[in-house]
């Protein structure tokens, strides 16, 4: 039986909070409280395979770095963006491809979309990634 919506955003969750500081979520958080990570739904693809099998979700997993205007938000983005180390993303979410068992794979397929998001008190910089889970 596949994976449910809700299983692999908790999943990615926990991935995510193994990058040092980063503050996670499974779902968007009413506050923010930078740095913060969550993923969002964005496709699910059914009948990959018979039966059901390798049904898809696609998650955009938002990065909420800092306030625009603070250096040291900007300097994260090397790290969140790295393909190896510590504060990478991408190394954090595939360290686990299963999810703790919920998926049978996932995949990282790309980050960098980098923009400027308005809350309340002012400009905050995001980036986000592109993962796929097969449930």
């Amino acid at each position: 039986m596949p994976a449910t919506v809700s299983q692999a955003a908790a999943g990615l969750a926990t991935r995510l909070a193994t990058v040092s500081g980063l503050r996670t979520s499974s779902f968007q958080p009413e506050q923010l409280n930078p740095p913060q990570a969550f993923p969002v739904l964005t496709n699910v693809e059914y009948h990959r395979a018979m039966n059901g099998g390798d049904v898809r979700m696609s998650f955009d997993v938002i990065v909420i770095v800092g306030r625009y205007v603070d250096r040291l938000a900007h300097s994260r983005l090397d790290d969140y963006l790295s393909y190896s180390g510590a504060s990478s993303i991408r190394a954090a979410l595939e360290g686990d491809r299963t999810l703790g068992g919920v998926a049978q794979t996932l995949h990282v397929e790309g980050g960098a979309q980098i923009e400027t998001v308005a809350v309340a008190e002012g400009d905050y910089l995001q980036v986000s990634f592109n993962v796929s889970v097969h449930a």
